[in-house]
């Protein structure tokens, strides 16, 4: 245990191999839900609990994984610049869908607030779910949430919509490649964004164009629905 409080690479090799585990299982298996976030996370919780470790020692080193969040997610601009086309040709669908993305995720955390009579602070937590850790976490910070547990609804959130998103396609018969890309991109952030550039490069260019148009819009949206509740 002194090793592992010293060391300064134990959290981050964890959730990195962890990750690479969970890729080798869906590429293996195939199935949806073996997502690879969502193996990695039960791996981490199995590995601290196991081993009776801290979160606090984990996160010592696996804190710097966050650090790249950033980053990351403005490399979606790439794919985004490479379908640059379909986005001016698709403009005003592309923007509506967007805002009612936002304003579906803001509507459903205020009827769930009402029916479950949360008080403001876990209102506040919940309504950032839909946009990027990266944001999320300092948005909820700002408006008096806990981000640890916006973290916690954004990453879920994310792995649900990886997870389902494909077979609502397929249910709705959903084919267009923007709107599955729009849709994706609002409802799951960066998570949903890996799934959506599985389906194709429109998908996934569509995706990360509404993560970084859905991170500035719910900024404004937020200071409107944090005075509702």
């Amino acid at each position: 245990m002194e090793f592992i409080g010293l060391s300064t690479y134990f959290g981050f090799c964890l959730s990195i191999l962890s990750y690479l585990a969970g890729m080798k299982l869906k590429q293996k298996f195939k199935l949806t839900v073996l997502n690879p976030l969502l193996v990695s996370v039960v791996i981490v919780i199995c590995v601290l609990a196991v081993g009776r470790i801290d979160y606090d020692i984990y996160n010592q080193s696996a804190k710097y994984v966050t650090y790249l969040l950033t980053p990351a997610t403005v490399c979606l601009a790439v794919p985004l610049y490479e379908k640059l086309k379909i986005l001016k040709t698709n403009f005003k669908a592309v923007i509506f869908g967007i805002v009612s993305g936002i304003l579906t995720s803001f509507v459903t955390v205020l009827i769930i607030s009402v029916l479950f009579s949360l008080n403001h602070e876990q209102y506040v937590t919940l309504l950032p779910k839909s946009i990027t850790t990266a944001i999320g976490m300092e948005l909820s910070h700002e408006f008096g949430g806990v981000k640890t547990l916006t973290t916690a609804a954004i990453v879920l959130t994310g792995i649900a919509g990886s997870v389902i998103g494909e077979t609502v396609f397929k249910v709705l018969k959903i084919n267009n490649p923007v709107a599955k890309g729009i849709a994706l991109g609002c409802a799951s952030h960066a998570i949903g964004t890996s799934k959506a550039i599985e389906l194709g490069e429109t998908e996934g260019a569509m995706s990360g164009l509404s993560i970084a148009v859905s991170g500035l819009l719910t900024v404004v949206f937020m200071n409107i629905f944090v005075m509702i509740y």
